[in-house]
């Protein structure tokens, strides 16, 4: 279980940030920041992938009421692929730091990159599963985007978004295939670029 060992290495404010949404081929990143205070943290803090849809909704409003300081930052599908998934994450990373008040002295990474920040910074490989801090943040990135694809759900109602998260389940695939991409997909993403292509020389062959 994560614990306050890389926390207390340092002598002041740490936060934690993890993202959620780097796989799925539509849909946002979102990334989250989080200050954990020491005297009151909600039992149960885990590796999101390690909780249940459930356990991460009802751990969310206890993190926030109890964090010193959180944010979540949404970077969208338009600007992933503007920038790809990598400069988008790291851009979301540094978002979600900056937008903390009070500012930490430290931010531990999830991940092997840190992104650029005006503090220093320690990426923690698998850190979701050994600093609270990145667990908390990791909850909140999550909850935020599986929110936000189901609120997609409603909006764009034949790609099952609801049940996949933008995932490349065989369902969604085949809605692509039947309905072409929605707005909030990825086309710079292998997976859809590939079924437009297949649409695309259909159509050549049946011209």
């Amino acid at each position: 279980m994560p614990d306050f060992t890389f926390e207390s290495q340092f002598d002041g404010l740490v936060c934690g940030v993890d993202e959620a949404g780097r796989g799925p081929c539509a849909g946002p990143l979102c990334v989250a920041a989080v200050i954990l205070d020491p005297a009151r943290v909600p039992a149960g803090i885990a590796d999101s992938k390690k909780l249940s849809e459930k356990q991460r909704f009802a751990l969310e409003p206890d993190i926030k009421a109890a964090a010193l300081a959180w944010s979540v930052i949404e970077i969208s599908a338009a600007d992933i692929d503007c920038h790809n998934i990598l400069k988008a994450t790291m851009m979301g990373m540094t978002q979600a730091v900056e937008a903390l008040s009070p500012q930490p002295i430290h931010a531990l990474i999830d991940g092997n990159r840190c992104p650029p920040l005006a503090i220093p910074a320690t990426a923690v490989v698998k850190g979701d599963d050994k600093s609270l801090s990145i667990a908390a943040a990791s909850i909140l990135a999550k909850t935020a985007r599986d929110r936000i694809m189901i609120e997609m759900d409603a909006l764009y109602p034949a790609y099952g978004f609801k049940s996949h998260k933008g995932y490349q389940a065989e369902a969604h695939i085949t809605a692509i295939r039947l309905h072409g991409p929605s707005p909030i997909h990825r086309l710079s993403w292998a997976t859809v670029r590939s079924v437009l292509s297949a649409a695309s020389e259909t159509a050549v062959v049946d011209a």
